[in-house]
């Protein structure tokens, strides 16, 4: 079944599917040689989904999506992501037009003739690789099992907009006009920066994201969090839940480690982006962007022998059952791009109370072009008892080979590791981080007119840039900042998420969607100058949601 075409029969159930909530399956029809989509639970299912839209209501959608081991993996690839392009189809297309839809509609620009011709040599390389070793080596079979699935998101979504008949095909084809841009998009800052003349034009310190890891008093608990920092226009937003049973290769009885995830996401993307996973594992990851300022290493990014870093980590997430073989799974075929300070936390290691910390419990890795460098860092969580991340380089290797030096001697400590604000700030009050509650507080604090660490040499003299949860639409318009990261800007941290030992085993965490209002006013569309300037289809007015700690349905 796995290697013919077919076509899905598509019956009465997509009537209405643009409803609350929903559970469809898909199963294998032998009479018509095709596949059925029905409403509910049934047997001998491929892929079974739930989805809610809760974004009014909570700041979330839902989605679960199963397959069954006892199928092909490839049509487990392919029905997981055309069930989650039917379901979640309308928040694809108001996401798109937010966000990506534009990109490149000019196709004839000079640097986006230089991306296709990029994208296409990549995947054309991808799938030489993958028809050399996918039916023996994990790794391939990890990556064809993408792009299968990122085939049948795009069939999904394309289907139920009636913009063509649907027809599965034998292998991805990448298409800038699709989805495909959504699985990429971490990596489109990197390539413009190596495919323009010139280079991209960035936002001079423009951070993606805060971090932090923390051992409570009498390592009662290990809890990780994160907070995305982003433009404003993407908090259109999906926690996701995959339970895809593949197997290490084609054949093979053995099931992949990291089978089940959940994650942070976005409508039309396959990873989380942010990037915060909780793993069945027993491994969460995370990560915090560090970028490349050193243009020279641009030239590094070759589009052949190199895998896009969305696909990398979720390779890594599923086939990882520890620290170390996530970080030499992902240290494979560097692309050099969505550069990172990746952390792993392997719950495995951890005992709540006990004393002694286990090796291998916290792991960091740093990517830039042409150069990887990562290590076990536990020995930081027990003689500090955080590790906290912000969008510098730790590594000294990276930081210097990256540019770091020269940014410090150019813009000041603001872009030094250790006494950037918010460095300071977790060193500061990470001591008073006792429990879930108050580790909340931390990932959401901002009181940049009052706290000392968030003042610049800006009129007026702070930004809410300088602080954990940046609101950076809070800083005047008309305020004078030393570079554009500190100014007036639709961009801060539009979510927090938070996991503890407690969690893991039923894939959970909490979630808070939108900017930070504890101390600040929440940010709505309709009293913001950006009302009319930024696109925000879809998205509730007001963002003064309370956390979530979604319960995922049982397998």
């Amino acid at each position: 079944m796995a290697h013919q075409l077919v076509f899905l029969i598509v019956v009465a159930v997509l009537t209405g599917i643009s409803e609350a909530s929903k559970q469809l399956s898909i199963t294998w029809n032998d009479k018509t040689n095709s596949f059925d989509l029905t409403r509910g639970r049934v047997e001998n299912y491929i892929a079974l989904a739930d989805f809610s839209n809760d974004v009014n209501t909570t700041g979330w959608a839902y989605l679960e999506i199963s397959t069954n081991p006892h199928h092909d993996d490839l049509d487990q690839a392919y029905t997981a992501g055309l069930m989650e392009g039917l379901l979640t189809s309308d928040l694809i297309k108001m996401h798109a037009h937010n966000t990506l839809g534009d990109y490149c509609n000019r196709p004839y620009t000079e640097y986006c003739v230089r991306l296709r011709d990029f994208i296409e040599t990549n995947f054309a390389w991808m799938q030489q690789q993958i028809d050399l070793h996918a039916k023996t080596d994990p790794y391939w079979h990890q990556v064809e099992l993408f792009l299968m699935q990122t085939q049948g998101i795009i069939d999904g979504y394309k289907y139920h907009q009636r913009s063509r008949s649907l027809l599965r095909s034998l292998r991805f084809k990448p298409d800038l006009d699709g989805l495909l841009i959504f699985q990429i998009a971490g990596d489109l800052g990197d390539l413009e920066s190596a495919l323009q003349p010139g280079g991209a034009h960035h936002v001079v310190g423009s951070s993606s994201c805060s971090a932090l890891i923390k051992l409570l008093p009498g390592n009662k608990d290990l809890l990780v969090s994160q907070d995305t920092w982003e433009g404003y226009e993407t908090m259109l937003r999906i926690l996701k839940k995959y339970n895809l049973p593949y197997h290490m290769t084609q054949g093979s009885q053995d099931v992949v480690p990291g089978a089940m995830m959940s994650f942070s996401s976005y409508p039309g993307a396959l990873f989380s982006g942010d990037d915060f996973y909780v793993i069945s594992s027993g491994l969460v990851s995370l990560e915090t962007t560090i970028g490349n300022n050193n243009a020279s290493r641009f030239k590094m990014i070759k589009p052949e022998g190199i895998v896009l870093e969305g696909i990398r980590n979720m390779v890594a997430n599923r086939l990882s059952a520890s620290g170390k073989q996530w970080l030499d799974l992902f240290s494979r075929f560097n692309s050099g791009t969505y550069n990172n300070q990746w952390m792993i936390v392997d719950y495995n290691k951890f005992v709540p109370g006990e004393t002694n910390i286990q090796d291998g419990l916290l792991s960091v890795l740093e990517q830039i072009p042409g150069m990887i460098v990562s290590a076990d860092k536990t020995d930081i969580l027990r003689t500090q008892t955080y590790w906290s991340s912000y969008n510098l380089a730790y590594f000294p290797e990276i930081f210097n080979a990256s540019g770091g030096q020269e940014q410090v001697a150019k813009y000041g400590d603001w872009f030094s590791y250790e006494n950037t604000p918010r460095a300071k700030i977790f060193r500061r009050d990470h001591m008073k981080v006792k429990d879930i509650e108050t580790m909340t507080r931390m990932m959401r604090y901002n009181d940049y007119t009052h706290d000392p660490l968030s003042a610049c040499n800006c009129t007026p003299p702070y930004s809410a840039e300088n602080s954990i949860a940046a609101r950076c639409d809070l800083n005047p318009i008309n305020g004078t900042y030393p570079f554009g990261a500190l100014g007036h800007r639709s961009h801060g941290a539009t979510d927090m998420k938070l996991t503890a030992s407690s969690m893991i085993s039923d894939l959970e965490f909490i979630a808070i969607s939108g900017p930070t209002f504890d101390s600040l006013p929440p940010f709505q569309w309709s009293k913001s100058d950006f009302d009319k300037s930024v696109k925000h289809m879809g998205h509730p007015d007001l963002w003064s949601f309370k956390p979530v700690q979604h319960k995922w349905k049982k397998d």
